[in-house]
């Protein structure tokens, strides 16, 4: 057998912070108890927390990699995997979804790095030198003309385990104010006033006649295959029905109190960004993140396009008062795990894979120490 002990941790359960040791026994959790430990050989852990490996559903992390500056595509696919993989597992995340983009509206370089994104995943998983484990999400942009083309050559890939649908169409959701998308892409491009007008009318005219049928193609092949799938940027209770109706259980960053409220009333797991709690607001001019939690419905967390972000904002949600620490670590380890089906994993339980992450408290910030996957220290 093959056992570690932890002890002199404040270990993060999911009922209570205890203070106490912790036994893994060949990579997964055998036992928990209060007090120092006795075993001969142990890790002190000098009073740091002791939380379970956090599990991110949703993150871009990797596009910076692969595109580090506008339409650059990296040439070598699996060393930028696995400098990606380095951030991730040293943000303290065990277990990430990495999710690509499947279409996009300007060209930012999202559909050149697809393929290649997803034969790297592939190849690093299968090389077992990852430290997390990476998993993929694909975002299916229904309003993208060449959705079904690129979506379904991918489909067949044994990482793939959620799908979510998206429609960023300007005068859609998220950009319901047309005059925050032209902002939010000024850095990409400029335009005249009637430009802009044109090219609102030309993509909207774009989504009519593509939209319907990429979503009911893509969702039938969830249905089927049992795939998770999540809806992006709910912004109506409309849009929280036809998910509900479509048998989607994932709200991924609702965009008013609203739909927030009904998908969270009706079963949803509601899903919020983790830097929209750290910098305490939306940056995109949406809900709050601290009013969703506020209200009671915030179900879990995503660091979405910074990484660390997931372990700061479960901190800082019990530290203004939000929820205990244990329930805002339960955002980012097994609410997400749960929603996905991965029940061995996101909590500090009798049997759970023991997926670790030591975090010590300095000047009131958590900082990641050291992590373990299956029991196997990996940083």
């Amino acid at each position: 057998m093959n056992e570690t002990v932890f002890t002199n941790a404040r270990l993060i359960t999911p009922d209570a912070v205890v203070e106490g040791s912790l036994l893994v026994r060949d990579g997964n959790i055998a036992s928990l108890d209060e007090g120092a430990s006795a075993a001969a050989e142990r890790i002190d852990l000098e009073g740091d927390y002791l939380l379970p490996g956090l599990v991110e559903l949703h993150t871009d992390n990797l596009e910076k990699h692969f595109i580090p500056r506008p339409k650059v595509v990296w040439p070598q696919g699996v060393p930028a995997f696995f400098a990606h993989d380095a951030q991730i597992v040293a943000s303290g995340i065990t277990t990430v979804f990495d999710a690509l983009s499947v279409g996009e509206y300007h060209d930012k370089g999202r559909i050149a790095m697809l393929g290649k994104a997803v034969n790297a995943l592939n190849a690093c998983r299968d090389s077992g030198q990852l430290r997390a484990e990476h998993l993929l999400h694909l975002r299916c942009e229904v309003a993208d003309p060449r959705m079904q083309e690129l979506f379904f050559p991918l489909s067949d890939t044994p990482a793939l385990r959620l799908v979510s649908l998206m429609d960023h169409t300007p005068g859609q959701r998220q950009w319901r104010d047309t005059s925050s998308y032209r902002t939010y892409y000024s850095n990409l491009t400029t335009w005249t006033d009637e430009e802009f007008e044109k090219i609102v009318a030309r993509l909207q005219e774009t989504r009519d006649d593509c939209a319907e049928d990429n979503a009911a193609s893509v969702m039938a092949f969830c249905r089927e295959r049992g795939l998770p799938m999540a809806s992006h940027d709910d912004t109506l209770v409309e849009h929280v029905e036809e998910a509900l109706d479509n048998g989607i259980a994932i709200s991924e960053f609702p965009t008013t109190i609203e739909a927030a409220r009904h998908a969270a009333e009706n079963g949803m797991l509601v899903l919020m960004g983790a830097p929209n709690v750290v910098r305490g607001g939306s940056h995109s001019g949406n809900v709050s993140a601290l009013e969703v939690a506020q209200a009671g419905y915030l179900g879990s967390l995503s660091s979405d396009y910074v990484p660390i972000s997931l372990l700061e904002a479960a901190f800082a949600l019990s530290e203004a008062g939000y929820m205990p620490l244990h329930a805002a670590v339960g955002l980012v380890t097994a609410n997400p795990a749960e929603a996905v089906g991965l029940d061995d994993r996101g909590s500090l339980e009798t049997g759970r894979r023991a997926d670790l992450v030591r975090v010590r408290m300095v000047e009131g910030q958590p900082v990641v120490r050291n992590v373990w996957r299956d029991g196997v220290e990996v940083f």
